[in-house]
């Protein structure tokens, strides 16, 4: 992929602000800016060092468009590679097309998405994995995506991928050049050593696969279902999760009718709450569709709060016992998600009643057990601590890699099948022309988490998952 030509595009969001950057990166970026640009010390942009910044105006001729700072980025010192100019003008819509329609008629071409990063990876600023790592920095919006990106962009990722490539590469070498000494029957590469080495690769594969379920969860942001009956009190603990009236809240058994979602951080990880219909027998055609996507939601959930209403079970036995069983169906039904059993409603309990609910709830087995008051606030951070305890945040503690991309994860299992398969053949003692067609294949699949293997679908593909200007 040849990129010659010099681009521009806006740089910050679109709309009205305070300021606005438009980016213009190539081998023309610093002489075509220079032709529009009169800086108020009478400086030329192509006579100034790299990574300096001017005062001065954008010209149209003789009309001035606006006041500016221009800031200068010589090659290869720049984020793509190449001379690259931003100019913070200010951030009216009309001042913004001004300066771009302007630099487009002096022979600018605007940018596509995610093209000044493209760019920096072509020209070597960054490999594909880091590059992939900028788009979900831009896009993280909790402290622990905003980590996991961080250290992705850093080359955290890529190193370490880096490193199990150049050792597998060096063993391949040697059983290439058996081959060229067949006839000799010589061995270079110790096997034990290779064996050791597959191991400790299969090891690390592992662990960066296994890394994927935590780390996609938080990416996404960790879904949690909340289920009950019609009236317990579902949207008002998520109103007062979210500090917001985002559910109808009403005394009306069943007025939630369809799901509702939306997302908070808690200690840095971001959870996706989901209202959902109150699980009941109901004759109501649209309600009966509520409650099923409710069952659709609770499958696609990675944790469920099932809700009751405390004031209800702590005074009738039916109820209690009708209790028992729904938990009993969701344990049964989804054995591998964890299941929060919180009772609601405890401020409308006696001191009594709410020592039955405790020993009621100290029954339930297989579950996280909590009593709350939606309305008042009381127990709900309890309830934020007992989720983020559901997280296994060990690995960003420690600062380990976290597999978020689904990209990286397909490559990684790709690889692990190959690695596998290169000790099954070292095992059964296989030719070194054999074991050399899976260490290729390993290696292959290396290549394309960092782009040392890449086409131009794959790079389109990616790309065009980024914002313009970036």
């Amino acid at each position: 992929m040849i990129h010659e030509d010099t681009i521009v595009a806006l740089a910050t969001p679109s709309g009205v602000g305070a300021i606005a950057v438009i980016r213009l990166s190539g081998s023309e970026a610093i002489s075509i800016a220079d032709a529009s640009f009169k800086s108020v010390s009478g400086k030329q942009l192509v006579n100034q060092k790299t990574h300096t910044i001017h005062l001065g105006h954008i010209m149209d001729g003789i009309r001035t468009i606006d006041e500016v700072l221009v800031s200068v980025f010589k090659n290869p010192n720049s984020y793509t590679g190449e001379d690259v100019v931003e100019i913070s003008c200010h951030g009216s819509h009309y001042i913004q097309q001004e300066i771009i329609q302007l630099f487009l008629r002096k022979g600018c071409r605007m940018a596509t998405a995610g093209e000044f990063t493209l760019r920096a990876f072509l020209n070597g600023k960054m490999d594909l994995s880091q590059a992939e790592a900028v788009a979900d920095l831009i896009s993280s919006d909790n402290a622990a995506s905003h980590q996991i990106a961080m250290q992705q962009m850093r080359g955290g990722f890529s190193s370490e991928i880096e490193k199990l490539r150049e050792e597998l590469l060096n063993f391949a070498s040697l059983i290439e050049l058996e081959l060229d000494f067949a006839e000799e029957d010589v061995e270079f590469a110790d096997r034990s050593q290779f064996k050791d080495l597959l191991d400790r690769i299969s090891f690390v594969l592992k662990r960066l696969i296994d890394s994927f379920a935590v780390g996609n969860v938080i990416k996404q942001g960790i879904p949690v279902a909340i289920v009950g009956e019609p009236n317990v009190g579902k949207s008002t603990l998520l109103n007062a999760l979210l500090n917001e009236d985002r559910a109808i809240v009403s005394d009306i058994a069943g007025t939630t009718r369809d799901t509702i979602e939306d997302e908070i951080t808690i200690g840095g990880i971001g959870f996706r709450f989901i209202d959902t219909a109150g699980i009941r027998d109901t004759q109501d055609v649209v309600e009966g569709l509520g409650i099923k996507k409710t069952f659709e939601k609770i499958d696609k959930s990675q944790v469920v709060i099932y809700l009751f209403e405390a004031n209800v079970m702590s005074k009738d036995r039916i109820a209690t016992q009708r209790l028992s069983l729904e938990i009993e169906k969701i344990k049964n039904k989804y054995p591998q998600k964890p299941l929060l059993v919180v009772a609601n409603k405890i401020d409308r309990l006696s001191e009594a009643e709410m020592n039955r609910l405790k020993v009621t709830l100290s029954a339930v087995e297989g579950s996280h057990n909590l009593l709350i008051s939606a309305k008042s606030g009381v127990g709900l951070e309890e309830l934020k601590e007992i989720l983020l305890s559901f997280v296994n945040t060990g690995a960003l503690k420690n600062n380990d890699t976290i597999v978020t991309n689904t990209r990286h994860y397909d490559a990684l299992l790709k690889a692990f099948e190959e690695v596998n398969k290169v000790k099954q053949g070292l095992e059964s003692g296989l030719s070194g022309d054999l074991l050399a067609i899976d260490i290729r294949q390993a290696l292959y699949h290396f290549g394309e988490i960092t782009g040392q293997v890449t086409n131009d679908e794959l790079l389109g593909n990616i790309f065009a998952n980024f914002c313009i200007g970036k």
